[in-house]
């Protein structure tokens, strides 16, 4: 068997650019379907960025809500109805707005605004420069050094600026896990400061956030909940809503997934009519050696072999071209929110095998239609 295999593989390799093109085909189509998941994937991360950054157990909501970047305000009685509820350790408000920036040049800017508790801080990012109990002071916000800092002109600590009539002050610069998806800076403040300074409606408690005494606690919580009409979601219940609303109610996911068809399609029609084209090709050779002695199973294992080694090597080069690229794009362009996951890794893998089956099989039924007789005869 070894034997057969070294033969396969000679005969694989000996026709350069027959083997340079099985590869293009197959490398194309990984790479086309790890940069269009891969993207997928990234604005799916960026898209929970807010959940992710601030970190709570327990979200409670407003069951319209789909994302943290549209929140539906809730009384403030639901507040006080959480925090009495037995199994929470805690729970504070948080509030999520939009709001119009003027900076000191003139320009002006959008931000979202995350006011966190006054008492407690309970989300508040980690902080790079400045100290958190500056945000305390008259004026005060923290800005998140993230992709969409330099919209605000790089500021610095003590750099001014002007929202919605009011002065503002940066006292602090942090870093988060996630940068936010919409390209919209992101500054923290207290809660009573950002109901004060920002436009809302009667109610102003975006989100809840609780902190269960213990993980059994969560179901008795989201039950309870739920009798007050609310909804109460785990932190990577949250996550999964979120993305289930970006692939299933928006245009976005059913585009990745014609352009991920589209990749597979031209990777399988490449390498199939190649790989026919191969056959065809050494079929004389292929008809030597069944008439020498060698078995049916033996040619369609030499077959299966040089798919195999084609599609697996296609496949490799396919993901490194791919992960080049993105980190270049990720140097260039700090906005680009590829992200590579095993999930993608492994969507690709069973494509390629696919190809490498469909391509073997057109391949073995034309090997073992062949008779030494008619070989020898022409």
């Amino acid at each position: 068997m070894k034997g057969i295999l070294k033969i396969a593989y000679k005969l694989l390799v000996n026709d350069k650019g027959k083997f340079a093109a099985l590869l293009m085909g197959i490398t194309f189509a990984v790479f086309l379907m790890i940069m269009m998941t891969s993207l997928f994937a990234g604005i799916l991360h960026r898209s929970s960025a807010t959940v992710l950054n601030v970190g709570a157990k327990i979200w409670v909501m407003d069951p319209a809500v789909n994302t943290a970047v549209n929140s539906i305000p809730m009384p403030d009685y639901v507040l006080d109805a959480v925090r009495s509820i037995n199994g929470v350790n805690y729970a504070v408000p948080l509030y999520s707005g939009g709001a119009l920036v003027k900076l000191r040049s003139g320009v002006y800017q959008s931000v979202t605004v995350l006011g966190l508790d006054d008492s407690s801080l309970f989300g508040r990012p980690e902080l790079i420069e400045g100290k958190i109990d500056d945000i305390y002071a008259e004026n005060a916000f923290v800005v998140v050094k993230d992709a969409e800092f330099p919209k605000l002109e790089n500021p610095r600590i003590g750099t001014e600026f002007e929202i919605n009539d009011h002065r503002g002050v940066i006292v602090g610069i942090a870093r988060v896990t996630t940068s936010g998806l919409f390209g919209v800076p992101t500054l923290y403040t207290t809660y009573n400061r950002a109901i004060t300074y920002i436009p809302s409606s009667r109610f102003t408690d975006a989100f809840i956030l609780v902190d269960p005494k213990s993980n059994d606690a969560v179901p008795y919580i989201k039950q309870q909940v739920a009798n007050l009409g609310y909804l109460a979601l785990t932190k990577d219940e949250f996550i999964e809503k979120t993305s289930t609303f970006y692939k299933y109610k928006t245009g976005l996911g059913t585009n990745v997934l014609i352009m991920t068809v589209i990749s597979f399609i031209v990777g399988l029609s490449i390498s199939g009519q190649t790989f026919y084209t191969f056959i065809l090709e050494n079929l004389e050779k292929f008809g030597a050696l069944k008439a020498i002695g060698a078995k049916g199973k033996e040619l369609i294992f030499m077959i299966l072999f040089q798919a195999t080694f084609t599609a697996l090597t296609g496949y490799g080069l396919g993901i490194g071209f791919a992960s080049l690229l993105i980190t270049i794009a990720k140097l260039r362009l700090p906005d680009y929110a590829a992200l590579i996951t095993y999930g993608n890794l492994g969507m690709a893998l069973v494509m390629v095998v696919i190809i490498a089956g469909i391509s073997s099989y057109i391949g073995v039924r034309k090997v073992l239609k062949i008779e030494p007789f008619d070989i020898f005869r022409g």
